[in-house]
């Protein structure tokens, strides 16, 4: 299952590799991404943090992290900002942006 991440996420995320899928309940391409990042979460449960972030819900973060589009993933290293994605992704795209992290 997924991380829930909150208005705290930059403190959830310092270390390592992260995936925040920036989402809301009204979206339908955030529902249909939701079961593929619950199955990424249990896949890289040892190497990386995958979860969610409510926009809705956490609007002060999502205003920082600049998402203006639903869904949004952003994956992270070590706290920083490495990559954008913007609408519904495939999981072999997601899992593929993961590893190439997770390995450099």
């Amino acid at each position: 299952m997924a991380f829930e991440f909150d208005n705290n996420y930059a403190e959830q995320i310092g270390d390592g590799v992260a995936l925040v899928d920036c989402w809301a309940e009204w979206c339908m391409p955030c529902r249909m991404l939701a079961p593929i990042i619950d199955e990424l979460a249990d896949e890289f449960e040892e190497r990386a943090i995958v979860g969610k972030l409510n926009a809705d819900d956490h609007r002060e973060a999502t205003a920082a992290l600049s998402v203006s589009a639903l869904p949004t993933i952003i994956l992270f290293k070590d706290g920083k900002e490495v990559n954008r994605l913007t609408g519904l992704q495939s999981k072999d795209n997601l899992k593929k942006a993961l590893e190439e992290l997770i390995e450099d």
